[in-house]
């Protein structure tokens, strides 16, 4: 790699040109099967698994002599390489004419693969021309001879129509034998080679060039590539057949249909060259399987077609997308494939100046292979599971792990950057930020963070804590909305054609409360770990599945049950997202303000809750999203609903909100911890008694959101229950966000104390209304409990900061003052994590519980003395551990006013 240009502007203009040229007629060449594949796969009577390995046998012979013409590239030059190997590929190509079976087929592709190898000559021929600053551009226009691959399907569909598939071939050879010509009469040496002829020095040896073949990074670069290249290979040679089969379009519209797909993949690398010289190879690769996973997602679920039984007639209509649509999609993600390619081989030069032939070589061998083996398994997919959107359920997975293995890689990596290993880092623009020796910063972590410094938080502080906060309350809020959204969508599923008893609806109201509460247990302690900016992004993120999935399945009414309990486990991802939102944001705030920041995160997060219940009624009632968001469904009163909205309206909310996630918030430095370091909460006391009290406040709120709108339903059949119940979570919310100062100035043990003696009254006025059949009595009381929940929710979370702040100095008398404060922090916000989870059951338990009462006696108010019982038992446990004379939290609550200066420090 050159630190400064050392040839011409003409001469680099010159090497670039005729590489870009000769590559997109190799790869034309290549890719010719895509078209030709077609007629032979007629002639000759292939089945799909035939097919697939007759298009992907060239693409494996391209793939593994990839790794030996980059060594010879590197040794002989490009010019003598590239021009031999677009000769000899033409011969193959000619020489398919001759064959005449199935194996003879399989021998000429073996040789016309040889045109997929031009790669990496070129990728050693160009970057020698170019200093580092220019070599991600440079080598992005020349990846952009990906072309080739649209140029055949736009053009050899025509040709073949007029002449047949032989006369493709004709043209196709005699073309890049011609290029081949021109390219070593017109093409000149690379400098480096110039140079090393002209000192006599030695060309490297093939030991020296394979050595860095070791380093486990070059093959994570390699499954980058496997995806971004070798993914877009075999699905530029899948798509023709697919769009066949699957559109029953002629073979002219699905070439030029793929082909779109083909260009946007190609011609957009040479942009991803420019984004990754200017914002770096890693931001765009994370551009690139961020965007990739969602596009997979949509492309992944299967085209269905469904039959309503109206009063007029069948009614049919299909969740699958047109083939415009998809012909979008499939160009959309073409784009983001084609900037990951131009990142990944931005990566090469900068980490291995001196092995691009040789490291190239692998990684584009690893990304050709998968141009091999994909359409293959795609074919092998198809026969075993008669789904033609496996390959992209494939594809989905594999980007997923590569996603997961960058960022696990670049995590290590920077918390290994410091001092003198900073300084060694390579000069990648993405590392820019990073590698400053004077500073010692990474991009969006807060090195230094002291809230209850005044001065710092007056300063600086007090400003960074709020954007974190007012960007963490939206996603939590969809959370909240995503993970609740279940409750309404099974309260209107019989209306729709769904035939599940009243059990089984019990169990899809209860089941996302079993899972959001499991997930919540894991999620307590990923914020430490992997960082409060990116798990809340990725946590956001997660929901599209849940959204997306409930905005299919409910269009038919024969989805079976399986998938309904699939997707209402799904729906738990959004309560997970609560226990890792307030340990995050617990990091950023001073004690004085904790119990209000916790309080005003969850309690406006929670109002997901009232919002999803007061939204979706009215937005299943019109085609918000027209055509694209399928045909309503029938009711059995006559009555039409588009459902699937339930679902498909929290999607661009979703976006947004991840966004803004990876944009505007924060790591905390000293926040950072393991699962051991965090572990130790679980020998605390205090850890579980405080989820017994918390499971007494949030866990009634969240069962209570998801239990009543069919508990009132079942209750009050003549009451159109879904108008109302959005206000108990909105009452709920509202309280927990506006009384989190009580609690700071009065103390969380009291203000706990006396919720719960009020929440007993309360449960006892549900019972009794329930009892008279009174709604408005039933109905006012459970407004109450509502409010009491988010008294005691705000309450609950001040008590544990409080807690630690006095227990750790006793359990671990040997910390220093700093260290102690870090310790009180880590532990409070992992206590306030682990209890969020495990009161997060409660919204399984209520529901279920109300289920089995009605089951066992035929009403609810058994399950309703049960949660009495237990608030009795949550009273007691106040009183004798915190709040009686000579309990914890007694000295510093009893003498009324503000608590915030006595728990600011820890006791000494």
């Amino acid at each position: 790699m050159q630190t400064a240009a050392t040839a011409s502007r003409a001469d680099q203009t010159r090497a670039l040109s005729l590489s870009t040229i000769a590559f997109t007629a190799c790869f034309a060449v290549w890719t010719i099967f895509s078209i030709i594949g077609v007629a032979i796969k007629a002639e000759l009577g292939l089945n799909d698994t035939q097919f697939g390995l007759l298009v992907a046998t060239p693409i494996l012979t391209g793939s593994v002599t990839r790794l030996f013409l980059g060594v010879w590239a590197e040794k002989y030059g490009g010019r003598l390489v590239f021009s031999s190997q677009m000769i000899l590929t033409a011969l193959a190509t000619w020489a398919l004419t001759l064959a005449d079976s199935y194996i003879m087929y399989l021998v000429a592709a073996l040789g016309i693969g040889l045109a997929g190898g031009s790669f990496i000559i070129g990728v050693a021929y160009v970057s020698r021309w170019y200093d580092a600053g220019r070599q991600g551009t440079a080598l992005g226009v020349f990846g952009a001879g990906n072309v080739g691959a649209a140029v055949t399907k736009f053009v050899a569909p025509f040709v073949m129509v007029a002449y047949g598939w032989h006369g493709v071939a004709y043209v196709w050879a005699a073309g890049l034998a011609t290029i081949g010509v021109l390219f070593f009469v017109l093409a000149k040496d690379d400098p480096e080679l110039v140079a090393r002829r002209n000192s006599g020095a030695k060309a490297p040896s093939l030991a020296q060039q394979f050595a860095p073949l070791k380093n486990l990074q070059v093959w994570r670069f390699s499954l980058y590539y496997f995806f971004v290249f070798g993914a877009f290979v075999a699905l530029a040679l899948w798509m023709p057949h697919y769009l066949i089969d699957v559109y029953e379009v002629d073979v002219k519209t699905a070439g030029m249909a793929a082909a779109s797909f083909s260009l946007s993949a190609s011609l957009f690398r040479a942009y991803g060259g420019h984004l990754s010289d200017k914002f770096g190879a890693r931001q765009v690769m994370y551009w690139t399987f961020g965007f990739s996973m969602i596009l997979l997602f949509m492309l992944s679920y299967p085209p269905t077609d469904y039959v309503v039984h109206g009063k007029d007639g069948l009614i049919t209509f299909s969740t699958s997308m047109a083939f415009w649509p998809f012909v979008g999609t499939l160009f959309a993600l073409g784009f983001f494939m084609s900037l990951g390619k131009a990142a990944v081989f931005k990566h090469i030069p900068v980490y291995y100046p001196q092995h691009v032939g040789a490291v190239g070589g692998l990684v584009g061998m690893i990304g050709g292979l998968g141009g091999f083996a994909l359409p293959i398994i795609f074919g092998a997919l198809l026969d075993l599971t008669g789904i033609y959107t496996s390959c992209f359920a494939l594809l989905f997975v594999l980007v997923a792990i590569a996603l997961a293995w960058m960022h696990l890689s670049i995590r290590a990596m920077e918390r290994a950057a410091h001092g003198t290993a900073l300084d060694q880092l390579p000069a990648l623009p993405e590392m820019q930020d990073v590698h400053n020796p004077e500073r010692m910063e990474i991009p969006r972590v807060l090195e230094e963070w002291h809230p209850e410094d005044a001065a710092f938080w007056a300063d600086k502080g007090r400003a960074v804590a709020r954007r974190n906060l007012w960007i963490s309350i939206p996603a939590l809020l969809l959370a909240f909305s995503v993970w609740m959204v279940w409750s309404m969508v099974v309260a209107r599923l019989p209306a729709i054609g769904f035939d599940f008893t009243s059990g089984q609806l019990f169990w899809l109201a209860a089941l996302p409360g079993l899972s959001g509460a499991t997930l919540r247990i894991f999620y307590s302690f990923m914020v430490p770990i992997f960082g409060g900016r990116l798990w809340t992004t990725l946590s956001t993120a997660s929901l599209l599945l849940p959204a997306a999935g409930i905005g299919y399945a409910v269009q038919n009414p024969d989805t079976p049950y399986l998938i309904f309990l699939v997707l209402a486990l799904l729906c738990g991802t959004g309560g997970g997202n609560f226990a890792s939102s307030m340990a995050n944001i617990g990091y950023f705030f001073p004690k004085a303000e904790k119990g209000n920041a916790l309080a005003l995160n969850a309690g406006l997060g929670n109002l997901g809750v009232s919002v999803m219940q007061f939204l979706v009624p009215i937005v299943i009632t019109a085609g918000v999203f027209g055509a694209m968001g399928g045909q309503p469904q029938t009711m059995s009163d006559g009555g039409m609903l588009w459902m699937q909205n339930a679902g498909f309206v929290w999607v661009p909310f979703i976006l947004a909100a991840t966004v803004a996630a990876w944009l505007g918030m924060n790591d905390i430095a000293d926040a950072r911890a393991s699962f051991a370091d965090q572990s130790v909460i679980f020998g605390r006391v205090h850890n579980w008694l405080m989820c017994v009290l918390y499971t007494g406040t949030f866990g009634s709120f969240i069962g209570y959101s998801a239990g009543l709108p069919l508990l009132t339903k079942l209750a009050f059949p003549e009451i159109n229950a879904l108008n109302y119940v959005f206000l108990g979570p909105l009452v709920g919310a509202l309280s927990r966000a506006g009384t989190g100062w009580i609690s700071d100035r009065f103390g969380g043990g009291r203000v706990t104390f006396w919720t719960f003696l009020a929440m007993i009254a309360a449960t006892f006025g549900v019972i009794f209304f329930l009892g008279v059949g009174s709604f408005t009595g039933f109905f006012a009381c459970f407004m109450a409990l509502f409010f009491l929940t988010g008294v005691g929710n705000a309450s609950t979370f001040q008590m544990i900061p409080v807690i630690m702040g006095r227990e750790v100095p006793r359990l671990m008398p040997h910390l220093g003052l700093e260290d102690r404060k870090r310790q009180i922090a880590m532990e409070s916000g992992a206590i306030t994590a682990f209890t969020s989870a495990i009161a997060a059951y409660g919204a399984f338990f209520i529901p279920k519980a109300y289920g089995t009462s009605i089951a066992m006696t035929g009403s609810a108010v058994g399950a309703l003395w049960g949660f009495l019982i237990f608030y009795a038992l949550c009273v007691v446990i106040t009183w004798v551990v915190y709040t009686r004379p000579g309990g914890l939290l007694h000295d510093i609550e009893s003498g009324g006013g503000s608590i915030g200066g006595a728990t600011a420090q820890p006791a000494q």
